[in-house]
């Protein structure tokens, strides 16, 4: 899966013949996402993706009704939410190193199993509050080397090009998914069952994760030497990661624009009020975003050619959160889900980002690197909640989306001018430089 590669005349990358993306000279123009689904591996990495994501989801729901009605505290539960984003920063820093010094499998499988693990705990009877509260910050202390050893198996299974961007595409579809239609399921569950036996059926998710991921993937060996303490080397990895500006620059751009991104969504129960929509209009507004990122990745992975999405990377990283600024027009409840939808198709630059970004780092630190971009993602997003609400308390919720869109926008074009003016940092062993910058 190491195969060299040249750099394309069109700034895409062309691989190598007997590359995993390479299939003649038609190779770099296919779109599409039936070549990834064409391989095996990654049919098992999907399926226990959308079994991890359901088990996530109902055990979201179920642990903050569970309680709920044991303390009756709307602070509490709304903490069981909280403590998904906070300990991301922790296990992604202090942890990292766990996605190189082992087998990429052995990791992915032992992960699973300690989710498991975990909701077995919350759903013994009697586990008391506090527990339940650490087992779900253990859930989040785990996701992060979870999801960047996934991603950096993603490069072994299906290439660092055109099939590895289209992965990942899939995968964030899937989760985008899952956010429209697992709430719903989880509380239709809950109708049904006690959130105890709901977060049973968690567990049973989490072990089926496990098995397809042992048996559906292969084996592959540790990325790196475990010669260094896992603290030490988690953070030594992650300093040699930030250490190179282009390399930062990329993961700044994974970052920033969700840290705006999130507003919105962070007020959208004020922001329904004020316009008078209900529930009804409320439920909309939380689905118009991810609606708008699944159809802006489902019609870049699939219409549009790599090079075109080189191109259109940055251009779109710069105008993804313009919608926003349009809230000075106070649109109505249509006009705002319209401009949400634009909104959510313009992170649809990320296809660009993901092989650019796969292929500067490093072989031996892939994992770290992944690892490391999946806490920092996590925690600017909880940050921008936390920082829009505290705004909006002063300036009021339209000012604060408005802002937003004004500083985030500035704030990309800023990072696509870094990125586009840094030096190129090192490249996976035995692949191609990046393309050039547009």
């Amino acid at each position: 899966m190491e195969d060299s590669a040249a750099t394309g005349p069109e700034g895409g990358a062309t691989p190598a013949p007997g590359s995993a993306t390479a299939a003649g000279p038609a190779a770099s123009a296919r779109t599409g996402y039936g070549p990834v689904f064409a391989v095996p591996e990654f049919r098992a990495v999907f399926v226990a993706h959308a079994f991890s994501l359901l088990g996530l989801v109902v055990s979201e729901i179920a642990l903050s009704v569970l309680v709920y009605g044991l303390t009756g505290s709307p602070l509490l539960s709304a903490l069981t939410f909280a403590l998904g984003f906070l300990p991301y920063l922790i296990g992604g820093t202090l942890l990292a190193g766990v996605a190189d010094r082992f087998p990429a499998r052995r990791v992915l499988v032992v992960c699973d199993l300690v989710c498991a693990g975990c909701v077995a705990v919350m759903a013994l009877p009697g586990t008391p509050v506090a527990v339940l509260l650490a087992m779900r910050a253990a859930l989040a202390l785990v996701a992060p080397v979870f999801q960047g050893t996934r991603t950096a198996t993603l490069a072994d299974v299906l290439g660092d090009g055109e099939l590895f961007v289209l992965g990942r595409s899939l995968l964030r579809i899937l989760s985008q998914s899952a956010l429209l239609a697992g709430f719903g399921a989880g509380g239709l569950l809950l109708t049904a069952v006690s959130p105890r036996h709901a977060l049973l059926v968690t567990v049973c998710t989490f072990l089926l994760s496990a098995a397809l991921l042992r048996f559906g993937t292969r084996r592959r060996p540790a990325r790196a030497d475990r010669g260094q303490a896992l603290v030490r080397d988690s953070l030594r990895g992650a300093r040699r990661v930030l250490a190179d500006r282009r390399t930062l620059a990329l993961l700044l751009l994974f970052w920033v624009p969700p840290m705006f991104t999130v507003a919105p969504e962070a007020l959208a129960a004020p922001y329904a009020e004020g316009l008078g929509a209900g529930t009804a209009g409320l439920g909309l507004l939380m689905c118009a975003l991810p609606v708008g990122t699944i159809a802006g990745e489902l019609f870049a992975g699939s219409r549009l050619r790599p090079a075109t999405r080189d191109r259109i990377t940055l251009p779109l990283v710069c105008v993804t959160l313009l919608p926003y600024a349009a809230y000075a027009l106070r649109p109505g409840l249509g006009w705002s889900l319209v401009l949400l939808v634009l909104a959510g198709a313009g992170s649809a630059y990320t296809l660009g980002l993901d092989q650019w970004f796969v292929r500067a780092v490093p072989d031996e630190l892939l994992g770290r690197a992944m690892t490391l971009n999946t806490a920092g993602l996590m925690t600017v997003q909880g940050v921008g909640m936390a920082l829009s609400g505290a705004v909006a308390e002063f300036a009021g919720v339209r000012a604060t989306i408005v802002g937003a869109g004004v500083l985030g926008t500035v704030s990309c074009v800023a990072l696509a001018t870094a990125a586009r003016r840094a030096e190129r940092g090192p490249t996976r062993a035995g692949a191609a430089d990046l393309p050039p910058l547009p």
